[in-house]
């Protein structure tokens, strides 16, 4: 690609995830879509970038799905976690409409490690988690590790954090490194597809009492980090809670959140009432 067709393709990427790509990255950017053009039989990159903008065949989502990045593993920043069971819920059960179930999103969810994580902490963890109805959506923009997640295969680097107790418990041995994650925790969970800068696909998720969207935003730049803030704070219900990563802060990206310290993890908060003026 020459300079042209390195800002145009990356513009392209910026406005259909809101992830940013500079020139630093040219060489990932160039091998992702080397090996697209490969996939798809096309010639130069010229014809592959006219096949993008139609989108007339899914390549699109395919080309999408090369650039997410899904390292992840059970029961990671699992402080967060400590927090949801001995802090959060707690919290939302207070301001808990009658027959309304409590419900947790994870977005970006990768394969599944961090819905399944908090489940299974949940189970674990959360003396109550038998008294109300749970809800836990994970979804992510990659087509791909969404299918992965509802299958629920793992091997031994994903379950490093987990004891040999808990991985007899929740998942079936299939190989020498290799288990499912049992029927009951799959069918428990929904996974869909979703995009953090699409307000409408966002919305059509409704809204939950708690929302884990960690280590995504470090990728956005600041308009498209704000998107996905205002986005992330119409999902959560008045008193909900957002947790993000660990180098990740709200307070330099909106300020619709208020900034709560609890004893196990710092997470952000929409307000109960509307800010006024």
């Amino acid at each position: 690609m020459n300079e042209d067709e390195f800002r145009r393709l990356c513009d392209f990427i910026y406005r259909r995830t809101g992830m940013v790509f500079t020139e630093a990255r040219r060489y990932y950017v160039e091998r992702r879509v080397t090996e697209r053009r490969s996939a798809t039989n096309t010639a130069s990159f010229a014809a592959y970038f006219a096949r993008l903008r139609r989108d007339l065949d899914g390549e699109v989502e395919q080309f999408i799905n090369a650039f997410t990045v899904n390292e992840t593993y059970f029961f990671r920043e699992e402080h967060q976690l400590r927090c949801l069971s001995g802090d959060l819920l707690a919290r939302r059960i207070e301001a808990r409409p009658a027959g309304r179930p409590l419900r947790i999103w994870s977005v970006p969810c990768s394969t599944g490690e961090e819905p399944y994580s908090i489940a299974i902490w949940l189970l674990e963890n959360w003396p109550m988690v038998d008294a109300f109805e749970i809800e836990i959506v994970g979804s992510d923009i990659d087509t791909r590790v969404i299918e992965a997640a509802r299958a629920g295969h793992f091997g031994r680097r994903a379950l490093m954090r987990l004891s040999e107790p808990l991985i007899a418990k929740y998942f079936e041995p299939e190989g020498p490194e290799s288990w499912r994650i049992i029927a009951e925790l799959r069918n428990s969970i929904d996974f869909t597809t979703v995009n953090l800068v699409d307000a409408a696909g966002m919305r059509a998720h409704g809204v939950f009492d708690v929302i884990f969207c960690r280590n995504v935003l470090i990728y956005f730049d600041d308009a498209s980090r704000r998107i996905a803030a205002e986005n992330l704070y119409d999902n959560l219900m008045p008193g909900g809670f957002l947790c993000l990563g660990h180098s990740e802060s709200m307070s330099r990206i909106s300020p619709l959140f208020d900034v709560c310290r609890y004893a196990d993890a710092i997470v952000y908060q929409r307000p109960r009432e509307p800010r006024h003026g």
